[in-house]
């Protein structure tokens, strides 16, 4: 087995990533379904959206049968590199969920897959709740998939698969903590990847995700000028906070 050749972080590898979760069936498209009908249900004649993390477009793929007009926002090279390589007709940039600034306004915002978790601090998140208000028509609707909450976090959990896709087989252990900061969960991962005719690659990878708690969520909805409702039972994992812009707020 080589220990070198790999990547230096699993959002660097797009393609390793594409193979974990399509292997360990990742249903995109039904978790896009339900995006969207949370979306229509508000908005009806929503036709633009914009995902924010989009990562290698899983999800974008499918908004664009439902809106037409979407586009994708990445902070990661990686992860763009797949997304425009798997998705040629939808366009995706690379951009600060804090911070980016486009030309335009959409119908909708969606922020999946917790990748909201990798912000640090209160003031991070507020700062990302009104970037999504300032991209959003009045009326537009923002669906936000949140990382875990201090109050229904498991700590100390290992998890672990085995996945072949792609002609690749992934091996990902991990161990996920309390950090020590006691506001977020570490998460501490190593890679196995293997294909026929290479060397077995090994690669380790550590993602610090904020507890940010429901109240927290739901007050920087509410400061940049979203009415909100957290709604579970349909999405898996922590559920889905969906905010409104009032069709009388024109934002910045």
């Amino acid at each position: 087995m080589s220990e070198s050749a790999g990547p230096t972080g699993i959002y660097d590898a797009g393609d390793i990533y594409d193979a974990i979760y399509n292997g360990r069936g990742k249903d995109y498209r039904a978790e896009s379904a339900v995006v969207a009908k949370h979306i229509r249900s508000r908005f009806p004649a929503a036709a633009s959206l914009l995902d924010v993390g989009c990562g290698t477009g899983g999800h974008l793929t499918h908004f664009a049968e439902e809106f037409g007009d979407v586009r994708g926002i990445d902070l990661a090279d990686g992860m763009l590199d797949v997304a425009r390589r798997n998705h040629p007709g939808i366009p995706v940039e690379r951009g600060d969920m804090r911070t980016f600034r486009l030309r335009r306004r959409f119908d909708a915002v969606a922020c999946l897959f917790a990748a909201v978790g990798n912000l640090t601090g209160e003031d991070e998140l507020r700062s990302t709740l009104r970037t999504f208000a300032h991209h959003l028509a009045p009326g537009g609707v923002a669906v936000l998939e949140p990382w875990w909450f201090p109050e229904n976090f498991t700590p100390d959990h290992v998890g672990g698969s085995v996945v072949t896709h792609g002609g690749m087989t992934v091996a990902r252990v991990s161990h996920t903590v309390l950090h020590d900061t006691g506001d977020a969960s570490r998460m501490d991962v190593h890679y196995l990847v293997a294909k026929p005719g290479q060397d077995v690659r090994h690669f380790d990878d550590t993602h610090v995700m904020a507890l940010y708690s429901r109240a927290q969520y739901e007050a920087a909805f509410t400061e940049a000028g979203f009415t909100v409702e957290y709604v579970t039972g349909e999405y898996p994992g922590n559920g889905l906070f969906v905010g409104v812009k009032p069709v009388n707020q024109e934002g910045e």
